[in-house]
């Protein structure tokens, strides 16, 4: 008598199980290939660290967002060119306001929305931007994940805006999505929840006219920190 469809299948989910329960078998969904000291960074990539912001740079241009790469000492300056034209702003919890105040973003300029008051969606409302941080970029991809940690706020707080000022150190860019997976592995433990942003919000209606803001932030500005040298 033949086996039954299901037998079957439950056969090759066994050894497949079997065989990713093997002393270091690494999980092919989040364990990423790592260099001799097991840093995600150190990863037998080809690209040279300055390949890779300029690719990461490259990437996000491409989604027709904008990157400013600047040091730690411009970096409050940076962030206000971002915000220039805006009159609010949404600062998550945890955001250093250390560099808004030395821009001179103050009440009388910009005004200020902590995300200690924002209760509801009728909160931001009407509010023009976000600045926030992020966990880490990939530059293959363009793309910055948030896992709404400090400096980052709720995952609201970066969608309903016009405009997201997000500030990425360079230290925190990897070459490609593995290398990423292993950054995030803690967050995704803790259950976290993560937002991948690969440029402005866009899609195409049915004639494929592009259309840009509908599922988040219409402009990206991207204020990439230079390493400390």
């Amino acid at each position: 008598m033949s086996a039954t469809p299901n037998a079957a299948r439950d056969e090759i989910l066994a050894r497949v199980r079997k065989a990713l329960s093997a002393e270091g078998t690494p999980h092919p969904g989040t364990d990423a290939p790592t260099g001799p000291t097991g840093d995600p960074h150190a990863t037998r990539s080809p690209l040279t660290r300055h390949d890779v912001l300029d690719l990461l740079v490259e990437r996000i241009e491409d989604y027709r967002a904008t990157v400013v790469r600047c040091t730690t000492a411009e970096l409050a300056q940076t962030v206000a060119g971002g915000l220039e034209g805006c009159e609010s702003v949404v600062v998550p919890a945890g955001f250093d306001a250390a560099y808004l105040d030395a821009a001179h973003l103050d009440a009388a300029t910009v005004r200020r929305v902590a995300e200690a008051d924002v209760t509801d969606v009728h909160d931001i409302e009407g509010v023009d931007a976000v600045v926030s941080t992020a966990a880490v970029a990939i530059a293959e991809t363009g793309t910055i994940v948030l896992d709404h940690g400090p400096g980052q706020g709720r995952r609201g707080l970066t969608l309903l805006p016009d405009r997201h000022v997000c500030v990425v150190r360079a230290d925190q860019v990897v070459a490609g999505v593995p290398e990423a997976f292993a950054v995030l592995r803690p967050s995704v433990d803790a259950r976290r929840p993560l937002t991948w942003v690969s440029g402005p919000s866009a899609t195409s209606d049915i004639e494929l006219d592009r259309v840009e803001g509908v599922h988040g932030p219409r402009m990206l500005h991207v204020v990439l920190v230079a390493e400390a040298t």
